[in-house]
């Protein structure tokens, strides 16, 4: 996270944890990141108004006593604050969760603790339960998510080796669009520059480290883009019946449409788009998933073994 970001989340915090107004000066002195001669300060303060005024944060402006020409104080309501949900689609719903993320690893830290406690040290009461908690937890377990969503904002270039197409290992080198969750999965979607075409790529697929670099010139992501819709549009779906070993094989099971306890074993039902990519999760799970149907499914999976037998003895 920037200094300049951490400082407007620290600020945001800070007016409104607030139980009266704060002057500049003590917002100068209790929110980290307001460094330089007095007239610096006020510039960084004055931008930083605007940009949270920018993004609907309205901040209220009033004085201690109004029978005195009091210096100016500021804070923000927090019934001002509240999210106005209204008509939300299911994509921007994902997109705040992700803000959110951020926004609940900020209040928690060191930095905006430290801003509370310098304004009570100073005679500043403040709350912590007046910040409003809208942020669900989002976990991703690839360890490479921030720098990927760093280099879509930034327009960087990725690369990487790929687990493709019969598990042999390719180079890529990709303009990212965006990253997005589908049926237990997360997908990064962009501009492969080999092929000149655009691809999704399963991050559990992604083999090492990801490489992030410049690009020159920056490219753009097409306005139309959207890659939720993108996901949807990959091709028909077909269903897949399986037996899984129970409690085996959770990957799949976070995808079944439906579930039948045989005993041992599991039945499971799901929807596919890509066989070459449910033969490798059926591989990967060994002999604790047997395919039932379709019989192309299963053809597919055998013949994946005997090639696997045939190069690797």
């Amino acid at each position: 996270m920037s200094r300049k970001i951490e400082r407007l989340i620290n600020l945001t915090i800070a007016l409104l944890a607030t139980k009266r107004y704060l002057t500049k000066n003590e917002i100068f002195t209790s929110v980290d990141g307001y460094e330089g001669s007095p007239e610096t300060k006020e510039r960084m303060f004055e931008r930083d108004k605007d940009d949270l005024r920018n993004l609907g944060i309205e901040i209220e402006v009033g004085g201690f006593d109004p029978a005195f020409d009091d210096e100016a104080g500021y804070r923000i309501k927090s019934e001002s604050y509240q999210l106005n949900i209204g008509d939300i689609s299911g994509s921007e719903v994902a997109l705040l969760s992700l803000a959110a993320e951020a926004w609940r690893g900020a209040a928690l830290n060191e930095a905006a603790q430290s801003a509370l406690i310098k304004l009570k040290s100073i005679g500043v009461e403040s709350d912590l339960d007046a910040i409003p908690n809208i942020s669900p937890q989002l976990r991703t377990p690839n360890a490479d998510f921030e720098a990927i969503s760093l280099s879509i904002a930034q327009r960087g270039v990725l690369t990487f080796t790929y687990v493709g197409k019969d598990l042999e290992l390719q180079k890529r080198r990709v303009a990212p669009y965006a990253i997005a969750t589908r049926k237990g999965f997360w997908y990064l979607a962009g501009l492969d520059l080999e092929k000149n075409l655009v691809r999704t790529f399963r991050l559990d697929r992604i083999d090492g480290q990801i490489q992030a670099h410049k690009s020159s010139p920056p490219y753009e992501v097409p306005d139309d883009f959207d890659i939720l819709n993108y996901l949807e549009n990959l091709g028909e779906s077909e269903t897949a019946t399986l037996d899984v070993r129970k409690g085996k094989a959770h990957l799949l099971r976070i995808q079944a449409l439906t579930h039948l306890d045989k005993g041992e074993w599991d039945q499971l039902t799901l929807s596919y788009q890509d066989q070459s990519r449910l033969i490798e999760s059926i591989l990967w799970h060994g002999d604790d998933v047997l395919v039932i149907a379709p019989q192309e499914l299963r053809n597919g999976v055998i013949s994946a073994l005997k090639e696997l037998a045939h190069n690797h003895g």
